[in-house]
């Protein structure tokens, strides 16, 4: 069985598979795509073998997020989690929505992006998040992804609440840094809810309590 689970903000992914394993008592248990612990929303599990099998032929590619990106300020973590270091901005260096839309068009496509120090990218096998956390300095290389579509929710300085459609392997918090730097010189994400990935939505999303419940329909799914 596949099923989209509503991820609360706080909880590692990893954390939600075990707690459905332990629930359900199956010994295969997994996600398709990672959402990070500061993030909230769709995480797509499988569940018992054929589910876990179901993961990797199924098409997961495209996802679709509302962040929100903190301007004028620089983190660590690219997120709200890391040391901050705020830039000096004088008021007429706070941008206009005609400008940040002219900005997002070039982050639109296929582009060039680098992953954040704190995530679990490997470097000499590796997670790069464990090696920026013993104060190892990780940089990585520019990768390609693909994103679909960005649109300005809302925007009052110095919050942007923007909509993103992506392929696979895009990091928010990466493009929340890159947009950040290109207006004013940093940002970081200061939130994150994923609403779709695939076919699945929020709409679709049960919570993880709900699981067991669901069991007498594994053998039809």
């Amino acid at each position: 069985m596949i099923v989209a689970v509503y991820k609360e903000r706080g909880l590692t992914s990893r954390a939600v598979v075990n707690e459905i394993k332990n629930k359900v008592r199956e010994k295969k248990v997994g996600h398709g795509g990672t959402l990070d612990p500061l993030a909230s929303g769709v995480l797509v599990v499988g569940v018992s073998r054929e589910g876990t099998k179901k993961l990797h032929t199924e098409r997961f590619n495209e996802k679709e997020y509302i962040g929100k990106i903190k301007l004028g300020e620089k983190s660590t973590t690219d997120d709200r989690e890391g040391e901050k270091e705020k830039k000096k901005a004088s008021t007429s260096d706070v941008p206009k929505v005609g400008e940040i839309e002219i900005i997002l068009r070039r982050f639109v496509g296929d582009v060039m992006q680098i992953p954040p120090a704190y995530s679990a990218v490997k470097v000499s096998g590796k997670e790069s998040y464990k090696l920026a956390r013993k104060g190892f300095l990780v940089k990585h290389k520019e990768r390609p992804v693909k994103i679909e579509k960005i649109e300005i929710l809302s925007y009052r300085y110095p919050l942007l609440t923007i909509r993103v459609v992506t392929g696979p392997g895009v990091y928010i918090r990466s493009l929340a840094r890159d947009i950040g730097d290109c207006l004013v010189g940093g940002g970081y994400l200061y939130s994150l809810l994923r609403t779709r990935v695939g076919g699945f939505t929020l709409e679709n999303c049960v919570k993880i309590e709900e699981i067991p419940g669901l069991r007498d329909n594994w053998s039809r799914s």
